[in-house]
């Protein structure tokens, strides 16, 4: 390693990888990739949330915090596993995802596959995880109500978590089949990890701070929520009108019952963040300004207008957590205007910040970065730096160029002189998204924050041949910056 610690890394969605059934799963080309990130002295990768994607297949409304997508799963790895004869390509050339179709796809092969399963030690311990069994009935559940939410379901399916009342003997086959998919995804994850972890590459989880209200989070532990008789919110996340939205945005997440979980000594949030790092390396949270003061609507407003800050136990929580977990490693993404709370929250925890080089990048006059910190040319949520410099101004432009001429950034191209402007930044750890390493264009893009459905997430890569060949430039340039992976 290092002496110093530097390190950089690149934001990639598994989903987003090449594969040879119309997305990236846990499968070769990971590994493949994972093995091109050590050529090049990458040292993370950060991922989005893994979580079985929601509403408009976003990762960040997912249907559990537990669960991860059976889209992950890799069909080959099956196969070379005796479960699966040999599965023919499927969209193997696609550069978007045809979620509907792949998942139809996969749903074919992975109940061939569970036929064949013989049940061993390692399944009989999985499954006693509390949360398998539970996702595996609500989605069973899910599924059998064509995936309707869970508050517009017989009362028995409905409140089956308070009573258990409901006979489940019909859907045990179903139910083996989720529990099934879920081993196989933890062992696929696990391995990767593992390997990944052995060429000493950390992984960076995510985790949003609200779940989705459709989840078997809230279905399941609805004590936690402020919720009313029927499972619909009395009050919803969002946040505050600003500059970019004169009536606020009203994300629709239930707003979690503060006064019950401290009674509850906290056991929801304990439990889904020491999952996280038992899943990753390291934990990005979203949103993390809600642990001081959240935004919280009455659900019967149309906007967001009508909502007030209230103070959240955030110092309660993070004094019990690591009082259990005082190993886990956690970025706090503090972007936005913040009051000073947020920050000294931050700082007394010592989680490291963000900065995203899009949103920052002023050539008037630049700030020192500090070292505790994770600066990002863009995340998920910003267009490619070559697409975001093209919509500049010509003027802008023009002075951008001269500001990294200036200071000896002279290759030529503005993408690959901005991601040396960050390698070169006091902060400890740099992340550049694959579609800056590539110089891909707005194609690439994979979130257009405030919109759902197509284009969102949907971008990914054939193959990895455009990464392959920047692989030396990488390494000379992480050399140069001082944060080569030496692991």
């Amino acid at each position: 390693m290092n002496s110093n610690m530097r390190k950089a890394g690149i934001l990639m969605p598994v989903a987003s990888l090449p594969g040879r059934h119309g997305c990236g799963t846990f499968g070769k080309e990971a590994y493949d990739f994972v093995k091109m990130m050590h050529q090049s002295g990458l040292g993370i990768w950060q991922l989005l949330p893994l979580n079985p994607l929601g509403y408009g297949n976003s990762p960040y409304q997912p249907y559990s915090s537990y669960a991860v997508d059976e889209l992950y799963i890799s069909l080959d790895v099956l196969a070379q596993q005796g479960l699966l004869e040999k599965v023919p390509s499927y969209h193997r050339n696609d550069d978007a995802i045809q979620y509907e179709k792949v998942r139809q796809y996969h749903d074919k092969y992975l109940r061939l596959a569970y036929r064949k399963f013989e049940k061993d030690e390692a399944y009989e311990s999985f499954i006693k995880k509390p949360w398998v069994k539970e996702y595996a009935i609500f989605k069973t559940f899910k599924v059998a109500n064509n995936l309707r939410p869970w508050n517009e379901w017989e009362k028995e399916q409905k409140d089956y978590p308070i009573n258990q009342k409901l006979d489940l003997s019909k859907y045990d086959d179903e139910i083996a089949y989720q529990m099934f998919l879920q081993f196989v995804l933890y062992q696929q994850w696990h391995a990767l990890k593992k390997y990944a972890n052995s060429l000493g590459i950390q992984m960076v989880g995510d985790i949003p701070f609200y779940v989705g209200l459709d989840s078997a989070d809230v279905w399941a532990h609805r004590e936690n929520f402020l919720l009313d008789q029927d499972g619909r919110p009395t009050f919803i996340a969002g946040v505050p009108p600003d500059y970019f939205s004169a009536t606020g945005q009203r994300w629709g997440n239930p707003i979690y019952d503060w006064d019950f979980m401290k009674k509850d000594k906290f056991t929801f949030w304990i439990e889904r963040m020491s999952y996280m790092g038992e899943m990753f390396d390291v934990v990005r949270v979203d949103h993390f300004r809600a642990f001081d003061t959240y935004w919280k609507i009455p659900a019967d407003c149309p906007t967001a207008i009508e909502g007030e800050w209230i103070e959240a136990p955030g110092y309660e929580l993070f004094d019990t957590l690591f009082k259990q977990y005082p190993n886990l490693t956690i970025v706090a993404e503090d972007l936005g205007d913040l009051r000073p709370e947020v920050l000294e929250l931050r700082d007394h925890y010592k989680f490291r910040g963000m900065r995203i080089v899009q949103f920052t990048f002023d050539p008037e006059g630049m700030e020192e970065d500090k070292k505790h910190l994770l600066v990002y040319t863009g995340t998920h949520d910003n267009d490619t730096t070559y697409s975001w410099y093209c919509k500049q101004p010509a003027s802008l432009r023009r002075k951008m160029r001269q500001y990294l001429w200036k200071h000896g950034y002279r290759k030529h191209s503005f993408v690959d002189d901005v991601i040396d402007y960050s390698l070169d930044s006091n902060a400890d750890m740099v992340i550049i998204p694959m579609s800056d390493w590539i110089h891909a264009g707005s194609q690439a893009r994979l979130n257009m924050p405030g919109s759902v459905g197509a284009p969102n997430w949907m971008w990914r890569m054939k193959d990895l041949r455009a990464f392959a060949k920047r692989i030396k430039q990488i390494k000379a340039d992480l050399v140069r910056a001082d944060r080569i992976n030496h692991d």
